[in-house]
């Protein structure tokens, strides 16, 4: 439960640290978020905030959504996304207002969701990373086949969820705990330490990472090797003298 920004993936690129470390990254412009709406206990059950992004013509925007954001004072945006926050957060927001980059910080770890690229129709293979069939020796176009895929006569079926060949990609996909490198507030775009899900130009959401921070334990000192305890010997028992015979 934690306020996000929504943007747009600009692309990939890398960045130099101090050692002279190369690090990609990927820009992600989140300019002119704008709230649209925020929704209380009192009015809808809970507590969140409405964010719009980018730009739509007027004509390209029925008459609802027109008036959604007439009533907010804001342009009409292609994007809507809603944020679950808690009701300290919504002091610091208003409607009309704009949320930007500075909600965030270098080195804070987040996660960003997108369409992942669409593949089309593919097989097994590239789909599920399935095996190919023998090249030679009595095989016939059925190199890239997925195999047998029913059973005996019974069940006599072929169960549900059975990996086969179908629609690749064009999925929702997250990727979680990314950290961000380094903000430009001029410009409010954010650059986020590895790849994203989507294509150039495709929208994506930066929320705060919810997975929480792992504690490294610190390693337990070896065990010293157990030292021999020195036996203590018993004295040697003394026996009698013996009488002298008389």
């Amino acid at each position: 439960m934690s306020l996000g920004l929504v943007g747009r993936k600009v692309g990939m690129t890398r960045v130099f640290t101090e050692d002279g470390d190369t690090v990609p990254v990927t820009v992600v412009d989140v300019s002119n978020n704008r709230v649209t709406q925020i929704k209380t206990p009192e009015t809808d059950g809970y507590t969140a905030v409405q964010v719009a992004y980018g730009e739509r013509r007027p004509g390209r925007v029925n008459r609802a959504a027109a008036g959604h954001f007439a009533k907010a004072g804001v342009v009409a945006g292609k994007t809507l996304k809603e944020f679950r926050v808690n009701a300290d957060q919504l002091a610091s927001l208003k409607v009309g207002g704009a949320v930007g980059a500075d909600i965030f910080k270098v080195g804070q770890k987040v996660d960003v969701s997108g369409t992942s690229h669409g593949k089309g129709f593919a097989g097994v293979i590239k789909r599920h990373h399935f095996s190919s069939n023998r090249a030679s020796h009595g095989n016939s176009v059925s190199h890239n086949k997925p195999g047998s895929i029913g059973q005996n006569q019974d069940p006599g079926r072929v169960f549900p969820g059975k990996r086969m060949a179908g629609h690749m990609g064009a999925d929702h996909s997250t990727v979680q705990n990314l950290e961000i490198i380094r903000i430009d507030m001029e410009r409010q775009l954010l650059l986020i330490r590895g790849a994203l899900p989507g294509s150039r130009g495709g929208g994506v959401t930066v929320r705060p990472t919810a997975r929480a921070a792992r504690t490294v334990a610190a390693p337990k000192p070896a065990a010293k090797p157990a030292q021999a305890k020195p036996s203590a010997a018993k004295p040697a028992e003394t026996k009698p003298a013996a009488k002298a015979a008389k």
